[in-house]
């Protein structure tokens, strides 16, 4: 394959997405105390009306509605107290016309009363007797069976990554177990004889490693499991020793580094020689990230990705293709895209898709997009964006005012 053949980010998608569909999207059951921040395999519905009963929302008297029509604040409603109900229990005795029942929030309603009027509008008045100075209309300070869910209902979609508030709805629903996807494994290994690992001090010519921490990170951003990490040196044989070995415990295996044409870039040729059916992809018509390889070995059905070196570049590869295969592998939807006005002008890289990392700005009411312009090599050009827009391959470019869509950067979960 000749390395200026390159593929549009749409084909590598799909070359990609092949290589893993039958097997990549497998699912575990876990508890709701496991769930934060993991991606449902399955609809979860209630089994129950949510809640089960007749709930007062504030500390009250339960009464019929009708009763407290003509109360008000020069003339109240005079009503015999017949329950004082507890948190958690059912109402002794159901109430009649002309009785109420004080109920604390949350506390379930006797039969009969169809509003609760709050303790501020009422007051003793004798022994078991109330003053009530409100008139309370129906269902006033109630919630109703199956307000909140009823039985039946979707409660949570295939697809969401459950939050906090997610939990406290299953946990709500009675819910102890769910599918949930499981973590891809991926192996990270960085090339070059240049690099060194972070706790070290560099030479001159030596630089610390960037792409292990940083792509490691990002991965598990995207709900994937980190398998291992190294730093390698520009060694063929080392290189080949290194990946057969992630391939054995890991679903993807990315060498960063040793993507493109120079006489040291030897990432391809390995994973052609221990890979079957090899290397489908070399070269992306992106920018940045244009030297980008995919590779695929059925036998142990391991994806084995090149990315490029400069650090900028490898986590723009990563996101437009392992993040993406994230959410179509799980349905998880990317976050909604941010309407932006660009603040200069943009040129197009003519053929190819390219990424423009950016700060938000919010002024005069709307979102500004400030291009970040520095080199894929400097790490500072990503640490100081919110995310990046796209301009397409086929446009001429974006104008000094025009609306972008800005693609937020993941966070962490």
């Amino acid at each position: 394959m000749e390395f200026l053949k390159v593929d549009t980010v749409e084909t590598a998608r799909a070359k990609l997405f092949a290589s893993v569909k039958d097997w990549i999207a497998s699912a575990e059951t876990i508890t709701p105390k496991e769930a934060l921040g993991r991606i449902l395999a399955e609809d979860i519905y209630t089994s129950e009306d949510i809640p089960a009963f007749r709930r007062s929302t504030v500390d009250g008297f339960a009464v019929f509605s009708a009763d407290t029509a003509a109360a008000g604040e020069s003339l109240p409603v005079f009503l015999t107290v017949k329950d004082r109900i507890e948190m958690g229990r059912q109402a002794a005795v159901d109430i009649s016309r002309g009785e109420c029942a004080e109920v604390p929030t949350g506390g379930m309603l006797p039969g009969g009363a169809d509003a609760v009027v709050m303790t501020e509008y009422a007051e003793p008045f004798g022994e078991d007797d109330i003053a009530v100075y409100h008139s309370a209309a129906y269902g006033e300070n109630v919630v109703l069976p199956g307000e909140d869910v009823k039985r039946g209902a979707l409660l949570l979609r295939r697809g969401r990554r459950i939050l906090y508030r997610d939990v406290g709805a299953l946990a709500a629903a009675g819910v102890t177990s769910l599918r949930a996807y499981a973590h891809p494994r991926v192996s990270i290994l960085s090339t070059g004889d240049e690099l060194i690992t972070p706790d070290l001090t560099p030479r001159p010519g030596q630089i610390r490693d960037i792409n292990t921490s940083a792509l490691s990170a990002l991965a598990e951003t995207h709900g994937y499991t980190i398998a291992g990490s190294a730093v390698l040196p520009d060694d063929e044989a080392v290189l080949q020793r290194e990946i057969l070995k992630a391939m054995e415990n890991s679903d993807i295996v990315i060498v960063s580094g040793g993507s493109s044409k120079g006489k040291k870039d030897m990432t391809r040729e390995v994973i052609d020689r221990i890979s079957s059916p090899g290397v489908y992809t070399h070269g992306m018509a992106v920018k940045p990230g244009k030297p980008a390889i995919l590779g695929y070995d059925a036998a142990s059905r391991t994806v084995l990705a090149g990315l490029p070196g400069h650090p900028v570049s490898a986590m723009m590869v990563f996101e437009l293709l392992f993040g993406w295969l994230r959410r179509e592998i799980t349905g998880c939807p990317m976050e909604p895209a941010i309407p932006a006005r660009v603040s200069r002008n943009i040129a197009s890289s003519p053929g190819k898709l390219t990424c423009w990392p950016c700060e938000l700005e919010w002024i005069g009411g709307e979102y500004r997009a400030e291009p970040i312009f520095g080199k894929s090599g400097l790490i500072t050009t990503l640490t100081r964006a919110d995310g990046y827009f796209v301009v397409d391959r086929d446009a001429e470019g974006v104008k000094q005012g025009e609306i972008v869509l800005v693609h937020l950067f993941a966070k962490s979960r």
